[in-house]
């Protein structure tokens, strides 16, 4: 799972919310939600700034760091 994925997820879960909730909140359907989550590598860039959104973050481009 990427990092983006398990930061929405770990967040999402500890501000309380399900998935559904959280799409609801967010203004972003449930199926992206769960593909986000899933770590899928095709979602767009817009929406996933507008889930990172929610918790004050966002997503800019940028050299990954080496892990």
């Amino acid at each position: 799972m990427n990092i983006i994925a398990t930061f929405i997820k770990q967040n999402r879960k500890a501000a309380g919310l399900t998935q559904k909730e959280f799409a609801i909140r967010s203004g972003l359907g449930l199926r992206f939600v769960r593909d986000l989550e899933q770590g899928k590598e095709t979602v767009r860039m817009d929406k996933v700034n507008q889930a990172l959104a929610m918790f004050g973050m966002e997503a800019v481009p940028g050299k990954a760091e080496d892990r």
